[in-house]
């Protein structure tokens, strides 16, 4: 299996804002586990988008997925609370 590219969405940043320093250490970590595999055990499609998430604590990362370049691009990061508005 490929190597995946992976990519941070410019807003991404602003969401890491506010989050504590362990948290997002845990969050990137499981980001980067994403370049070996796009679709980890736990990993969920979003009903009509094409978008897909994984769950770190009380956060979420919606990512996308695309096979034919070999890339993993971070949408969005936040709580679960908030994060699919």
């Amino acid at each position: 299996m490929a190597i995946y590219e992976l990519r941070f969405k410019a807003s991404v940043a602003k969401d890491l804002r506010g989050i504590a320093k362990p948290d997002i250490t845990r969050i990137l970590d499981r980001c980067a586990a994403l370049r070996d595999d796009p679709r980890p055990p736990g990993s969920e499609r979003l009903s009509g988008d094409e978008k897909y998430r994984i769950r770190q604590g009380d956060y979420r990362v919606l990512y996308t997925i695309n096979d034919r370049e070999v890339i993993v691009e971070v949408v969005k990061i936040g709580n679960r609370r908030e994060v699919y508005r």
